[in-house]
C-alpha cells in the first residue's frame, strides 16, 4: 500500500513535525507495509529527493496547481494522503489557501481517494493588537474546510478533537486524539533513576530553554539541591545567556545532537525540565520523550494546571514550583514510573495502528 504525506518540511531541517512524520512513516513501513511518499511544501527545503528510502518531491512553490500535479491531479486515479496540518507551516500568516483549495479540487475529482488529516495546530488566537488576532477567522475557515473534506482526522490534544469535531459536523465514531510520540526513539528498558547519573536535561527549542533559564532558575536550583543533581545537560541551540549566572549546578551544552544520542543522555539522567504550557503537554515531543526514557518530568508553572489527557501534576509530573520536601529520588522514581504507563497508550506503534486503521478500509474496499 502507498500513502503521500504532505509535510512542510522534513530532516534535515529541526521540525517538530517533519521529526514527527518521518518517524511515523518509518514505522508504516517497517510493521504494516505501507510506503510514504513526501510532499515537502516548503520551496527552500534543503535535502534531498531521498530521505532514508523514502521518496521526495519538494515545492517550487506554494501553488495550487503545482500540488495538484504532485497528486494525481483530477485524473480518476485512487490515492491516499495524509496531511500534516499547522497553517503555519504552510504560509507566513497561517492562511494556506493554495492548500485547501488544491485539496478540496483533488478530493472531489474522485471518489476513490482518501484523504487523512493531523491536525498538529488549528488556528492561532492572541490580543487585538496582534496579527494572530486579525487573521484568526481566516485560520479558523481554512481549518473547518479541511475538517470537513477529511474522510478521517486525528490531532494530539482531547479540547483539540472537541473542536475539530464540532468544525466537521459530524460525531465521531472513535477517539480522534492520541497524544504525540517520542520522536527520538521509545528506549527497550530503562534502568532505575539510583542507577543513573545526578543529571538533569534541559531540552527543546532554544527560545523554550532560554525561558527555563530565565523565568524558572530559583525553581531549577531548589530541585536540583533536593535530588543531588550534579550536572544540567542543554540540548540545542546555543542560548546566548551565561547559563553560569543562572544556575550554581555545572552546566554541559551539546548543541543539536542527532536523535541516538540525545536517547543515551536522557537514559543516563535522573530528569528532564521543559517551559510548556501543562494543559498541551500532550503536543509536546520533548515531554513524551521524558516519558518514553522514564524519567522525572518537571514543567514550568504556567499557572495552568488543568488536568488534560490522562495528565495530572504529582501524578505524572512535577510543577516546577513543588515544594522541595516533596521532591526526592524515591517520589521522582514513582512519578517517572507513573509518566512511562500513560505514555504507552500513544507510543509509536499505537500511532501507527491508529493511522494504519484509517487506511486499510477504504483500501480494501477500493479493491473489491
Amino acid at each position: 500500500m502507498k500513502l503521500t504525506a504532505i509535510i512542510p518540511r522534513l530532516p534535515p531541517v529541526v521540525d517538530g513535525v517533519g521529526d514527527y512524520a518521518l518517524c511515523l512513516a518509518r514505522l508504516l513501513r517497517g510493521t504494516v507495509g505501507i510506503n510514504t511518499r513526501f510532499i515537502v511544501a516548503d520551496p527552500a527545503w534543503p535535502g534531498t529527493p531521498d530521505v532514508e528510502g523514502f521518496e521526495v518531491s519538494r515545492m517550487k512553490s506554494h501553488s495550487r496547481d503545482e500540488l495538484l500535479n504532485l497528486l494525481s491531479g483530477e485524473s480518476d486515479s485512487g490515492e491516499q494522503v495524509l496531511l500534516h496540518y499547522e497553517g503555519y507551516g504552510y504560509a507566513q500568516r497561517g492562511c494556506p489557501f493554495w492548500l485547501v483549495e488544491g485539496l478540496e479540487r483533488w478530493r472531489h475529482a474522485s471518489d476513490k481517494r482518501l484523504l487523512v488529516t493531523m491536525f498538529h495546530e488549528l488556528y492561532a488566537t492572541g490580543p487585538p493588537w496582534t496579527s494572530s488576532f486579525w487573521l484568526s477567522h481566516m485560520q479558523k475557515d481554512l481549518s473547518v474546510r479541511l475538517a470537513r473534506l477529511s474522510d478521517q482526522w486525528s490531532t494530539s490534544l482531547e479540547r483539540y478533537a472537541r473542536v475539530v469535531e464540532q468544525m466537521s459536523g459530524k460525531e465521531s465514531s472513535k477517539p480522534n486524539h492520541l497524544a504525540v510520540f517520542s520522536s527520538i526513539g521509545e528506549p527497550q528498558s530503562a534502568a532505575p533513576l539510583k542507577e543513573r547519573r545526578r543529571r538533569l536535561v534541559v531540552f527543546g527549542t532554544r527560545g523554550r530553554r532560554i525561558e527555563v533559564y530565565k523565568r524558572s532558575a530559583a525553581d531549577l536550583g531548589r530541585i536540583c539541591d533536593a535530588l543531588g543533581i550534579e550536572e544540567i545537560v542543554d540540548i540545542g541551540r546555543s542560548v546566548d545567556i551565561d547559563i553560569s549566572t543562572v544556575v550554581k549546578v555545572p552546566v554541559v551544552t551539546c548543541s543539536e545532537l542527532p536523535g541516538p544520542e540525545v536517547s543515551e543522555v536522557l537514559l543516563d539522567s535522573v530528569a528532564g525540565i521543559i517551559d510548556y504550557p501543562a494543559s498541551m503537554l500532550g503536543k509536546s515531543t520533548i515531554f513524551a520523550a521524558y516519558c518514553s526514557h522514564r524519567m522525572i518530568p518537571i514543567v514550568a508553572n504556567y499557572g495552568d494546571e488543568r488536568p488534560a489527557d490522562g495528565l495530572e501534576a504529582g501524578a505524572h509530573y512535577w510543577l516546577s514550583s513543588i515544594p522541595r520536601e516533596q521532591v526526592s529520588m524515591a517520589s521522582g522514581q514513582w512519578m517517572a514510573d507513573r509518566a512511562f504507563d500513560w505514555y504507552q497508550k500513544h507510543s509509536l506503534s499505537a500511532h501507527a495502528r491508529s493511522l494504519a486503521a484509517s487506511l486499510t478500509p477504504n483500501s480494501l474496499a477500493a479493491s473489491s
